[in-house]
Parts: structure tokens; C-alpha cells; sequence
């Protein structure tokens, strides 16, 4: 059957034909030819906002960005993605540059997790049992949407809104186990480990032969190759189907790293992707992974907060570090996240005195700082992990540090943290078991960082040479010629940027 374009001539031409009342036959084609041209109009329109919003995660981004990691549930009353999307320009006055999005995907409710540990099941009132949203590591579908945080579409304009600001999205994964009710468990019970009854189980530590007592997830077996494939197919889903840039792979060293080196081949048939593992594991970046935890610098941290270490133990980290990152990956830098918030303490507990020192340390030492939901707000209390619950957003001194910090990290090539990082040279003190001073330089800009360990103030001197201005007062100046002294408070510091 042939088929002919229609225009005005065409359908005149056919009224002309029919024996029935022009008038209608004209209102009705008319009608329909202004609606086919609103249809294509639209879809030229959207074609070109999609080509102007495609997204280059470039080494840049990487060297130059402050991360941020989002829960959704708990950022906002609504708990949605639209919710969240909406404070996107908020971000981006905060320096960030890629969002990490906390797990996306329903949660089982087959063994659910209530706070006290209980399983919702075995709570009688139901009231009460709905209250209790389960964990959001005890994934049920790997290829669909929470609906307490949207649908889909919801989830793309996200991601299209950050591209457009120009911020990368990865989104968390969990390789490692599944919830109890996900398809798998009875369609394919070859996919996780079992006992010698042939009984999946829950992950087991190793060293012990006894359960983490993570028991509201099966454990997957890795040697299954057909599950292997699956789960590949899966995560590939997101990149095509959302433009995500990239994952945050959950309890990545449990999981075989030859698994990984092919996923990540896989995925980069579409498109560029960026990798954090939730581990410290240097096998881990040899095959394919972009940047780890610094679990122990975290760790480090909190301790010498305590007073229990010393700047001599953080010297020996960062020597041992660089010497085994250096163009090879990147350290997450964190004083906290959503495991240490609801777990560990606040900031606040762990850090009553010390936050600022080891905010603007993550930001001035090499490396990727990271910002946990709530943190830029000075969130004071832990938020609840399997239910709901919501942070203020009321602005105060500690989100002005935090955007400043940002914006020097952007802006500044001495603090680039990437596989191209500016270097790092520890400098010498009168005080070199109090206080900690380093040099960042890179394309002719230096930053200098002198930060006092202990909880009473000190008095430092060190070299310095050149024209400085304070970072946290502008308008201050520091002219070093030689010996230059400061003045620092219990947990005090100063970051001086060459002029």
C-alpha cells in the first residue's frame, strides 16, 4: 500500500472527494495535522536536550571533585529522588562533582530487619511492624526501583539534572548477597552458597566459619558462572538504561576481583565509568576499580581525636600510601558515612572538639573528600537505618566551611586528587610530634597546610617563603622569608594559599 506524506493540498484535495460536509472533515484533519506537529516538534525539542546534557565523565571531574553521598530515604520528609533532585544547585555551591547514591532497589521483605535486630515477622502489632523499612543492602530485584524513592523516570531525571550541572551519578551496588526474596532465591538456588543440607545461607566470616550476622541476605556463590552473567546483564541495565557514570561496589573485597575485571570491560562497551570500592584492597584498582576507602586514615583520624595516636602514625600512613597509590588510584577521604553516622557515633561524639581540623585535612590531603548526607547541615544526631527518619537543613558555620573548602578544591591544581595529583611534601617543624605541616603544589599554585594534633594550643615555626594569604581570613596575608611562626589553638589549623 502506498503511503503519501499529508499536507494542506493533499487533504483539500480529499475533502473535495468525499461526499459529506467539508467543514467537519476540514476542523478534523486540521486538528490531527497540528497535533502530528506538536508530537514532532516535541520530539526534535528533547532530542536536542539530550544531545546538549550528554555527559563526559572527564579526568577533570576526577581530580578537582568533592563526592557526595546521598540517602535518599533520610534526606528529606519526602524520602524521594525528586525530593533530592531539587537541592542539586545546593551541591554544587558545596564543590561536589559526583553523586553517590546509596542503593536504589526494593528491599526485601522476607526476613526484614527491624531495629533491635528481630525480624519484622516476629513483630506481632502491625502498626508497628510497618514502621520498619528494612535495609537498603537487602536488595530484592537488581533491575528495578525502590517506589518508596519514585519510578524510573524519576531516577533518570535525576541523573539527567546532575549531568546537566555538571556532577557524575554512580549508584551503590551489591555484588555480594540479595535479599530472601528475590527472584534468584527460588528460580536459581545455584546462584548462592549453601550447607551441607543444600540450605542457602547468610555470608559467613571465614576466619571463624560463623555468620557476620548479616542474616537478612542470602550469600551469592561466586563460582556459579551463569550467575555471573546475570549479574552483569544487571548492572549493565543501568548504565543503558539510565546513563549512569559508574558504581559504588558494596563490600567489593568479598567478592572474586576476576569478576569484577570483566564486569567493568563490560560495562565500558557503553560508556565511561567511574569505580569506588567500600574497600582498601590495591588488587582491587589493578583490575579496573578508580578509587577505595581510606578506612585506615578514617580510623586514624578518630584515634588521634581521642588522643590515642599521633602525627608520627599519620606520617607513616600517608609515606606508605603515596608510595602505593601514586598514579594508580584514588583514597576516598571521609570522617564519616552512612555505616559511621548510625553505627559509630556523629560527628559531634567522635569529633567533639576536632571536626573542622579533620574536615579541611580530608579537603588539603590527597585524595577525594567525601560529604555524607546531613554532614554539610552539621547533622547531630544518627540517623535511624531501618526507618524513617530526616535531617534538618538549617545553614551554619560548618556548611560555610564546607563550601569554601569546595570551591578551593575545584578551583585550586595544588589540591587536584586524581591519578594526576598534586604532590605532597611534608614540611618540618619545631613541634613534629604536635603539629603536621605539608605542601601541595601543582601547575605553579601551592597550597600549605598546618594543622595542631593535640588538645591544647601551641606555638609552631617552620620555613616558609613567599607571599600567602589565609584561607579561612582573605585578607590576611603571610609574607614567610625564612622562619615564619603561628599561633594555633587545640585542634586548630591554618591553610595559607600562595599568592
Amino acid at each position: 500500500m502506498a503511503v503519501h506524506k499529508l499536507n494542506y493540498t493533499n487533504i483539500m484535495t480529499l475533502i473535495n472527494q468525499i461526499p459529506m460536509k467539508k467543514t467537519l472533515l476540514l476542523s478534523l484533519f486540521l486538528a490531527i495535522m497540528i497535533s502530528c506537529k506538536k508530537q514532532a516538534t516535541a520530539v526534535k525539542e528533547n532530542s536536542s536536550a539530550n544531545e546538549s546534557t550528554a555527559f563526559n565523565l572527564t579526568d577533570d571531574l576526577i581530580e578537582t571533585g568533592v563526592i557526595y553521598e546521598v540517602n535518599i530515604r533520610q534526606y528529606s520528609p519526602e524520602g524521594t529522588f525528586n525530593a533530592f533532585t531539587k537541592d542539586l544547585d545546593v551541591l554544587k555551591e558545596l564543590g561536589v562533582k559526583v553523586i553517590w547514591v546509596m542503593p536504589i532497589n526494593p528491599i526485601s521483605e522476607v526476613k526484614r530487619k527491624a531495629t533491635d535486630g528481630q525480624f519484622t515477622s516476629e513483630i506481632e502489632d502491625e502498626e508497628a511492624r510497618k514502621k520498619y523499612l528494612g535495609s537498603y543492602y537487602s536488595v530484592s530485584d537488581y533491575k528495578a526501583i525502590n517506589p518508596e524513592f519514585g519510578d524510573l523516570n524519576d531516577f533518570k531525571q535525576l541523573v539527567q539534572t546532575a549531568h546537566a550541572k555538571g556532577m557524575a551519578v554512580i549508584v551503590d551496588w551489591v555484588p555480594n548477597h540479595t535479599g530472601w526474596d528475590h527472584p534468584w532465591i527460588k528460580a536459581h538456588p545455584g546462584y548462592y552458597t549453601q550447607n551441607e543440607a543444600g540450605e542457602i545461607i547468610d555470608p559467613i566470616n571465614p576466619e571463624t566459619g560463623e555468620s557476620w550476622g548479616w542474616t537478612d541476605v542470602a550469600d551469592l556463590n561466586y563460582d556459579n558462572m551463569e550467575m555471573r552473567k546475570e549479574m552483569i546483564a544487571d548492572m549493565k541495565y543501568w548504565v543503558e538504561e539510565a546513563d549512569i557514570d559508574g558504581f559504588r561496589m558494596d563490600v567489593a573485597h568479598k567478592v572474586p576481583v576476576d569478576f569484577f575485571k570483566e564486569a567493568l570491560a563490560e560495562m565500558r562497551t557503553v560508556k565511561a565509568q567511574f569505580m569506588l570500592a567500600e574497600a582498601e584492597q590495591f588488587e582491587l584498582l589493578q583490575n579496573g576499580f578508580d578509587m577505595q576507602y581510606a578506612w585506615e586514615m578514617h580510623h586514624l583520624l578518630n584515634e588521634i581525636a581521642k588522643g590515642n595516636a599521633s602525627v608520627e602514625e599519620f606520617d607513616r600512613y600517608m609515606s606508605k600510601t603515596i608510595a602505593a597509590l601514586s598514579g594508580k588510584g584514588i583514597n576516598m577521604n571521609f570522617i564519616t558515612n552512612h555505616d559511621e553516622n548510625s553505627w559509630n557515633g556523629t560527628l559531634q561524639e567522635r569529633m567533639p572538639t576536632s571536626k573542622a581540623l579533620f574536615t579541611a585535612l580530608i579537603y588539603t590531603m590527597p585524595g577525594m573528600p567525601l560529604i555524607y548526607s546531613g554532614q554539610e547541615y552539621d547533622l547531630a544526631h544518627r540517623l535511624k537505618f531501618f526507618e524513617k527518619d530526616s535531617i534538618g537543613k538549617t545553614r551554619g558555620r560548618y556548611f560555610d566551611l564546607l563550601s569554601d573548602l569546595g570551591n578551593l578544591k575545584n578551583t585550586n591544581a595544588a589540591l587536584h586528587g586524581g591519578l594526576k595529583a598534586g604532590s605532597y611534601t611534608r614540611l618540618t617543624t619545631n613541634k613534629d610530634n604536635q603539629v603536621l605541616a605539608f605542601k601541595r603544589e601543582k601547575d605553579g599554585q601551592e597550597i600549605v597546610f598546618v594543622g595542631n594534633f593535640k588538645d591544647e594550643p601551641i606555638h609552631v615555626e617552620f620555613e616558609l617563603n613567599g607571599e600567602y594569604s589565609r584561607f579561612e581570613k582573605e585578607e590576611s596575608t603571610i609574607v614567610g622569608n625564612g622562619n615564619t611562626a603561628l599561633n594555633l589553638p587545640e585542634f586548630g589549623y591554618v591553610i595559607l594559599v600562595k599568592k
